[in-house]
């Protein structure tokens, strides 16, 4: 598996102006259920929860929020660029511009934590974050993530 069987085209976005985390989470459920049809309060709970146990801002501008979800079948993703830098409360301090927020099946061990170590992985390298903040065009993001050097999930 790669990054292009958990992200569809339509789950990438620019976001010209988020003001909380709170709006960050309203606005990774609302693109996650045109996407995928996830239940928007249900994800925007699941989020806030996970982030409760410790914030998902892993450092270098790069936030990897994540949720398991009743009813859900598969790992999704959502991927967000934001113009502006939220305050996430980071493990770096830094603010955030590059959100990857990945949604899981409740009852999935190994495959959410596969996706998420992949996920990880290629937001962690320089020359993929780079690109990603250098493209405003949703489609050119898309095409970053899920070419990124051909990175895959074992």
């Amino acid at each position: 598996m790669n990054l292009s069987n958990l992200l569809q085209p339509q789950a990438v976005k620019v976001l010209a102006h988020v003001t909380s985390k709170k709006r960050l989470f309203q606005d990774l459920a609302e693109i996650a259920h045109s996407a995928y049809g996830l239940n928007v309060a249900q994800t925007v709970d699941a989020l806030q929860e996970r982030e409760s146990l410790g914030p998902t801002g892993v450092g270098h501008g790069v936030a990897l929020p994540h949720a398991r979800l009743h009813g859900l079948d598969k790992v999704v993703a959502v991927f967000l660029r934001l113009e502006r830098p939220l305050d996430f409360d980071a493990v770096d301090r830094q603010p955030v511009d590059l959100v990857f927020a990945l949604f899981a099946p409740e009852d999935s061990g190994v495959e959410h934590l596969k996706a998420l170590a992949l996920v990880s992985r290629t937001m962690r390298n320089a020359e993929v974050c780079t690109k990603l903040r250098a493209n405003v065009d949703p489609a050119a993001l898309h095409a970053v993530l899920t070419e990124a050097h051909g990175m895959q999930m074992a």
